[in-house]
Parts: C-alpha cells; structure tokens; sequence
C-alpha cells in the first residue's frame, strides 16, 4: 500500500471520528480518554503497550491501526528490530489460532458430521 493511500485511510478515520463527536461528543471523549489511559506508562511502558498493540493490529487486519501504532512504537524508542519481533509474535499467534481451531473444532465438527458414515 502507498502512502497515499495510507493518509486517505486515516483521513478517513479522522473524519468519520469527527461525525460521531458531532453526534456523540461525551462517548468520543470518553473513548479517547480511555485508550490515553490504557496507553500510559504503567508497568508496562508506552513502547511495551505500542508493540503489543501492533501485534493486535495484525492480528485484526487492521491497516491504519498496524502503521499508526508501528509510527507510535518507533516514536516511544522501538527499533526496527522489536517491531519486527512483534510482527514474528503476532505471526506465531495468528498461525497457533488456526492451528488451535483445527485440532479443536475442526475435528469435533468431522466427529459430529461423520458420525454415522464410517
């Protein structure tokens, strides 16, 4: 995806945001209060929070959210390498859900569905 592309994606979300604090101020402010406070420093740091929030972001196919917060994890002190570590971790989780799936439901699907046919 190019740039432009990204910033008219973006855009996008700054203005659909701007329609609902229009509608809904206090629920857009109160939203935006809550992740300020979810991202603060805590016991886990701001990078900390910023990288686990992009292996969520991949994880969710969420393209804004994936280079918003790989611009916010570079801006708290990540290095390429860390973000790159978390996109290997939400590989890894990405890749153990459908293989979590498969061996669970999957099969308990085949189970019930040939049941009967064997």
């Amino acid at each position: 995806m190019n740039t432009a592309d990204l910033n008219q994606k973006a855009d996008s979300y700054k203005i659909g945001v701007g329609h609902m604090k229009e509608l809904m101020p206090g629920m857009v402010d109160a939203y935006h209060h809550f992740t300020a406070a979810c991202f603060a420093d805590g016991v886990l740091d701001k990078k900390q929070k910023q990288l686990i929030a992009l292996g969520i972001s991949l994880f969710a196919n969420n393209e804004v959210c994936t280079v918003y917060h790989v611009g916010e994890a570079l801006s708290e002190g990540a290095t390429p390498q860390e973000i790159m570590e978390a996109t290997a971790v939400a590989a890894a989780v990405g890749s153990g859900h459908a293989m979590s799936q498969g061996v669970t439901r999957v099969q308990q699907a085949l189970g019930s569905l040939t049941a009967g046919t064997q």
